[in-house]
């Protein structure tokens, strides 16, 4: 299966995984920018990709700019959808309460991850049958 990406730049690059076996393909900032402290941004990529039908994309932050900067993306995981042909846009935002954050282009500033996605129909139920875990959500398995 391939990936079309189409470069809407000359600067744009394509994605590409660090190591082989990976599950993300790192974006690549555009241009430069700088985000102040709370500040968010929304990062050209320069580029657009055309998934399989059937597919989605997920884009999602780096751990390294999360743990070192608090670099986190806005709407984390951003989705693409298989008919979506525009550029790839990355809201990046700044959680460091005292320090800017400069993005260079041509930095990795978040991941595409490529799933393969059902189409269910969807059906009105009066009741569900019932789990062992039940309606159990935030913290009902123990504590941290």
């Amino acid at each position: 299966m391939r990936l079309a990406v189409a470069l809407l730049d000359p600067a744009a690059r394509l994605p590409l995984r660090a190591h082989d076996g990976d599950a993300g393909y790192d974006l690549y900032a555009l241009h430069g920018a700088t985000l102040a402290p709370g500040m968010r941004a929304r990062l050209r990529t320069g580029i657009a990709i055309a998934l399989p039908p059937g597919h989605a994309g997920l884009v999602l932050p780096r751990s390294g700019l999360a743990a070192r900067h608090g670099i986190a993306l806005v709407n984390a995981p951003g989705l693409i959808d298989a008919g979506y042909r525009g550029e790839i846009g990355v809201l990046l935002l700044n959680t460091d309460r005292d320090s800017a954050f400069e993005v260079a282009a041509g930095d990795r500033i978040a991941q595409l991850v490529v799933i393969a996605v059902c189409a269910l129909e969807v059906i009105e139920v009066q009741q569900h049958a019932p789990t062992q875990r039940g309606s159990g959500g935030f913290g009902s398995s123990g504590t941290l």
